[in-house]
């Protein structure tokens, strides 16, 4: 099947759903300017970072609790790369979708926090994000624009603790409470899965998306490779994600859903 024809399909289904998931990882921060940490074009695509350790090593539980400077210094790296980015067209369009449908769950990967700059609301980062900093040692919590101008590693202002983002580090197990809101939403039933800018290694990522293809449910992926989950996917578009959300919105006022207008690609 060609790409046109597969994107005109995928809009009909798009605008026939009710509830709709979408599963995201960095892949759909590309066209935000930032890197994809490994793959092409990756932050960390070299075996060993300039301390010896591969990167899930040094952005690991284990090294945080012994040397939180190693950690910090490469969460830094992460976070001023972040710094500045804006929501792209794919970013957009799914906030849009929510604007306009019953309910558009986001599931991402990305610690960037560049899907609610963009709007979305039922969102479950399940990395968390680089923007929370939490204190190891109290209840102190705070929410920072970025790092610029902090110590590393930042100290808390209420007892002189290590803080740390509020992400999962390698590791360190799923958030309890974001896998709940996972596992309620898919009860709850959807009408069609994405997966955005992720290869699906982790099996939190890849068990809903072959779940619904093998339920009858149609499956889109965008990515501009194949990964382990295209052989299970109804449509594969080797597109980037904001070419192909573009794209999609583009094709979706001819069937039914009148949400272009809002959109602003």
């Amino acid at each position: 099947m060609d790409t046109l024809t597969a994107i005109d399909r995928i809009s009909r289904s798009l605008a026939a759903a009710r509830r709709v998931l979408f599963i995201t990882g960095a892949g759909i921060s590309a066209d935000s300017g930032l890197p994809t940490y490994r793959g092409v074009g990756g932050l960390y695509n070299d075996e060993a970072t300039e301390d010896g350790l591969p990167i899930e090593t040094a952005l690991s539980g284990d090294v945080f609790a012994v040397r939180p400077d190693i950690t910090w210094k490469y969460l830094a790296q992460i976070e001023q790369n972040c710094r500045g980015a804006m929501p792209n067209s794919a970013h957009r369009a799914i906030a849009v979708l929510e604007q306009v449908m019953s309910r558009v769950v986001v599931f991402t990967q990305n610690v960037d926090g560049l899907h609610r700059k963009a709007g979305s609301s039922d969102l479950i980062e399940i990395h968390g994000n680089l923007q929370e900093l939490i204190c190891t040692a109290c209840d102190h919590a705070e929410t920072v624009d970025d790092l610029a101008g902090r110590e590393l590693p930042p100290r808390c202002p209420a007892c002189g603790g290590v803080l740390r983002p509020n992400v999962v580090l390698f590791g360190e197990a799923l958030p309890a409470g974001a896998m709940t809101r996972f596992s309620e939403a898919l009860e709850e039933g959807v009408d069609m899965v994405f997966t955005i800018g992720t290869s699906g290694v982790f099996p939190y990522i890849a068990e809903p998306v072959v779940w619904a293809a093998r339920a009858g449910i149609p499956t889109v992926e965008i990515n501009p490779v194949e990964t382990r989950l295209t052989k299970f996917v109804d449509y594969h578009l080797p597109l980037g994600a904001a070419e192909a959300m573009t794209a999609i919105m583009a094709s979706l006022d001819r069937h039914g859903l009148q949400c272009v207008p809002r959109f602003q690609g």
